[in-house]
């Protein structure tokens, strides 16, 4: 298999068999990441598939200056791709976990959404303990199956995914000024289609629209929006569009009737009550109280 190849692992047995041994479990396996894995440059799982990569001081899938970088893990949901850039996708060192998502009692986690290169970088006290559940994880492939083996597998897997939760927190506040400056940008672009008519021409402001423009997955996107302001996306539309609001209002130029068309309200009743709602002034109190 040449190195620009995409590799196609569709089951657990399929990922156990392409790293040199065979699955322990039909819905698990754990397998170690030595750099003879085939050297393709992408790989496509059709199961979950968790990531621990060792870095060994060559930082990957997106490290940066404000990350950790002892180990990188990424997570690959049911017909997800990973890539390392130009190296070959499984050609580090490292631990493979796949496994069904039966395993999981809910969906998977959000970042199983992200992209490679929104990998989350740990520390070494980090990686020792998701070395640990990895660990217990392996113990528990390697006895033979029971009624109580599925069980197991998934509070075990439940319990890694938590512990990675909080390290994508941590994260998100160790990267707190790339972050905000995210967000500023984001919040001026959302400005400037609200204020060019988007919503009163009808169109749907859409947040992988936005995701796209900052260079973002929609699901690392959604979490950094969630983390820095808590809001979902229709939540903080809402807020900036009352922002534009006020600034056009307190301008004296535009009548409250011409701020309800530009943001999309069906009527100008409709917008004056929301406006009383969140502000509690009447927009044409508001408009005269500023001019």
């Amino acid at each position: 298999m040449g190195k620009d190849d995409l590799l196609e692992l569709d089951t657990v047995n399929d990922c156990g068999r392409c790293l040199g041994g065979n699955a322990l479990h039909p819905c698990a396996t754990l397998a170690r990441l030595d750099g003879n894995a085939p050297q393709a440059a992408r790989v496509r799982f059709g199961c979950c598939a968790v990531l621990l990569i060792e870095e060994e001081g060559r930082p990957c899938c997106g490290c940066r200056s404000d990350d950790f970088a002892c180990a990188a893990m990424s997570f690959r949901a049911p017909g997800g791709d990973f890539r390392q850039g130009r190296a070959p996708a499984l050609g580090g060192k490292g631990w493979l976990l796949a496994f069904h998502p039966a395993l999981l009692p809910a969906a998977p986690p959000a970042f199983f959404g992200y992209r490679p290169e929104e990998a989350l970088h740990l520390s070494r006290r980090e990686a020792a303990s998701v070395e640990g559940c990895l660990a217990r994880i392996g113990d528990e492939l390697r006895r033979p199956a029971d009624t109580h083996t599925a069980a197991l597998l998934s509070a075990h897997i439940v319990l890694l995914l938590r512990y990675c939760e909080r390290y994508y927190e941590r994260q998100f506040i160790t990267r707190e000024n790339c972050n905000k400056a995210l967000m500023r940008r984001f919040a001026r672009l959302l400005d400037e289609r609200i204020a060019q008519g988007a919503l009163a021409k009808g169109a749907a402001l859409r947040p992988g629209t936005f995701a796209d423009a900052l260079g973002l997955s929609p699901a690392y996107f959604a979490d950094l929006l969630r983390f820095e302001t808590g809001k979902s996306f229709a939540e903080y539309l809402r807020l900036r569009q009352f922002g534009v609001a006020r600034r056009l209002l307190a301008g004296g130029v535009a009548t409250p009737a011409a701020v309800a068309r530009l943001l999309g309200f069906p009527s100008t009743e409709s917008f004056a009550g929301l406006f009383r709602k969140l502000t509690g002034v009447d927009p044409a109190d508001y408009r005269y109280a500023r001019n």
